[in-house]
């Protein structure tokens, strides 16, 4: 399967799809929002249902003791995949489907294992870095002891979160848009995973936009019992395709 693509090819039912991302203006980030809620709106009732089950099978996966926290990061983007079929079948005038959220599983799943597998590694890499450098700065605190010890440990914890944060950044963009251009595109797992992380990149200024209207919206969502995330996650679901198809796709 070819790693690359040219840089702009005809897609009959798509438009021009922009293999390398387009720039598009800041203001998009909040766009992409609005363009979600408008698909959440054709279908709330299988949007929600979709969230809830996804919610359920991601919870029991979790609580199977340290291969759960490992099957989760696996297992990703062969659903976000599924959720990107489904974005696409209502963009087009189709319906989304229960069966969406597994056609991951039927649909250029060893190419998304491999995403999955990235996700996987990267996930495991923050874990060993936070542990060497807490595990680093609670054994220097054992041997001074006291306040400097202390201090030392609370050191360590903060540079493991900026470290957390270092590592998450750029994982997150290399996957972010990865399924789709993988399951809509067929794009090899290694091109998808670059054209990602730079298209994200490209685009910080929307993202940046895009990231704190999210922020806020959480806030707002927690605010009734935290029912609001039921319309909230679908719609941030669905803002990974409209995002995809603002940079990815034109005409």
């Amino acid at each position: 399967m070819p790693e690359t693509f040219p840089s702009a090819a005809p897609d009959s039912q798509n438009g021009t799809f922009h293999a390398e991302g387009r720039t598009v203006d800041a203001g998009r980030g909040w766009d992409w929002i609005v363009e979600a809620f408008a698909l959440f709106r054709k279908q709330p009732g299988m949007w929600i249902l979709i969230v809830l089950l996804a919610g359920i099978l991601f919870v029991a996966i979790g609580m199977i003791p340290v291969l759960g926290s490992l099957a989760s990061a696996l297992l990703f983007p062969i659903f976000g995949a599924g959720l990107m079929l489904g974005c696409k079948a209502l963009d087009q005038g189709g319906t989304l489907e229960l069966a969406h959220l597994f056609a991951g599983f039927k649909e250029k799943t060893g190419n998304l294992v491999m995403v999955g597998v990235f996700n996987l590694i990267g996930w495991v890499i923050m874990a060993v870095a936070v542990f060497a450098v807490i595990g680093g700065g609670v054994f220097m605190g054992m041997m001074r002891g006291g306040l400097p010890g202390a201090g030392i440990s609370i050191a360590s914890m903060l540079i493991a979160l900026l470290l957390v944060a270092g590592l998450l950044v750029p994982v997150s963009m290399a996957i972010w848009f990865a399924p789709a251009l993988i399951v809509l595109h067929d794009l090899a797992p290694v091109a998808a995973l670059k054209a990602s992380f730079f298209a994200c990149l490209r685009n910080w200024i929307p993202f940046l936009v895009y990231g704190v209207i999210l922020l806020v919206l959480c806030l707002v969502a927690a605010i009734p019992l935290g029912l609001g995330y039921l319309v909230l996650v679908p719609v941030l679901a669905a803002s990974v395709y409209t995002a995809y198809r603002d940079i990815f796709r034109a005409g």
